[in-house]
């Protein structure tokens, strides 16, 4: 037995789940589990509505966030089939892309990332943010143009990789979508979906929101909430992509898995609107928003997905407050914490600092104090 084998564990699924079709045999335990719920007192928020949130950007450091929930059913799969190499794609801030870079380190497996980028030179991409992570990781980059379709344009460029590494070395690749959204991938959240059961949160809510960026955990979350008949609300908001992509990429899930007598609209509420000016570009108003809830509430959001999903949730509770099922709202924190590591929160603070200093020179300790508060 390899190593990295030694890793891997007996996948024991929750007994509701049995009547899923592909259902890992093995795991390999990366995520610290049992993130906390805790009230959340975010700003803006209507009065009559309590919301609370479930801190899943609290799976660990580096691997932090939902993407480390599907990397442990994903990278078990990767070694139950003898692959050496990890391929996978994503933007250049890419939270999931940073968790394989990590992820595969830690077990051994070399690591693969095809980046979408606007860099014209290799030296453009930088070193902020998750691809600072990236890099120190030793992954191995491919910058490609930022309008990249994933069918036709980076699927085909990780197969021929995977081609040359078995040609060239001899040694197998596992190369898995955007975001690891895929059937194995689900499996992260329908784990994270048993762990809400026993949080009570299916009695103390009446609805769950979340950003949806690449399908899997809506997806996942959608098959759990369905078997296990629970009566949660679930609300996506796009923070990439369009609510057609990812019906259409849940119904495909769905079908995988031998769930065909069920479509996602009847599972979860996909709620658009809200991207901005798009994945990964952030607006004004946006960056604002993230500074007023770290400053409040002292919980991080990122500019990519739980900036723009939490901003989106708290409108839709003020102009369209009857999307909700009830007053209890539980919204599930991703992760992503990298993304505000990139540079553009800089100027956000560096205004807010401008009309408001809280950064104070105290030169000699027998001068004036300084306090303003």
């Amino acid at each position: 037995m390899s190593s990295a084998e030694a890793l891997t564990i007996p996948y024991e699924p929750p007994s509701w789940t049995k009547r899923l079709t592909c259902v890992p045999k093995r795991k390999i335990e990366l995520a610290h589990p049992n993130t906390p719920i805790h009230k959340w007192t975010l700003p803006r928020v209507p009065e009559g509505f309590s919301v609370f949130i479930k801190r899943d950007d609290m799976t660990g450091s580096t691997l932090s966030g939902n993407k480390v929930r599907k990397l442990e059913f994903l990278l078990a799969d990767a070694i139950d089939k003898g692959c050496s190499h990890l391929i996978t794609c994503g933007s250049v801030q890419s939270n999931h892309c940073r968790a394989v870079a990590v992820a595969a380190r830690q077990v051994g497996l070399t690591p693969h990332l095809f980046l979408r980028s606007d860099a014209e030179d290799v030296f453009d991409v930088g070193c902020e943010g998750n691809i600072l992570l990236d890099r120190l990781c030793g992954a191995h980059i491919y910058l490609v143009p930022k309008i990249c379709p994933y069918y036709t344009h980076l699927k085909p460029r990780m197969e021929r990789l995977a081609q040359e590494i078995l040609s060239r070395r001899g040694e197998k690749s596992y190369l898995f979508p955007v975001g690891g959204s895929n059937k194995i991938g689900l499996f992260g959240y329908i784990n994270v979906f048993e762990e809400l059961r026993q949080q009570n949160v299916m009695e103390n809510f009446d609805d769950m929101v979340f950003a949806c960026g690449s399908g899997g955990t809506a997806s996942g979350l959608s098959v759990s909430n369905y078997l296990l008949g629970s009566k949660i609300r679930l609300h996506g908001i796009v923070v990439s992509n369009s609510e057609k992509h990812f019906y259409h990429h849940c119904d495909k899930t769905l079908q995988k898995v031998g769930l065909t007598d069920v479509s996602s609209k009847d599972l979860v509420n996909i709620v658009d609107g809200y991207k901005g000016k798009g994945y990964g570009q952030s607006t004004e108003e946006e960056l604002d928003f993230i500074c007023q809830v770290a400053t409040s509430t002292g919980v991080l959001l990122d500019p990519s997905y739980t900036g723009k999903a939490a901003l989106g949730m708290v409108k839709e509770m003020q102009k369209n407050p009857s999307r909700f099922k009830g007053k209890e709202i539980l919204f599930l924190h991703t992760g992503g914490v990298y993304g505000l590591f990139d540079g553009r929160m800089s100027t956000v603070l560096q205004k807010k600092e401008d009309s408001q200093p809280s950064i104070k020179m105290w030169p000699d300790v027998e001068g004036p104090c300084p306090v303003d508060v």
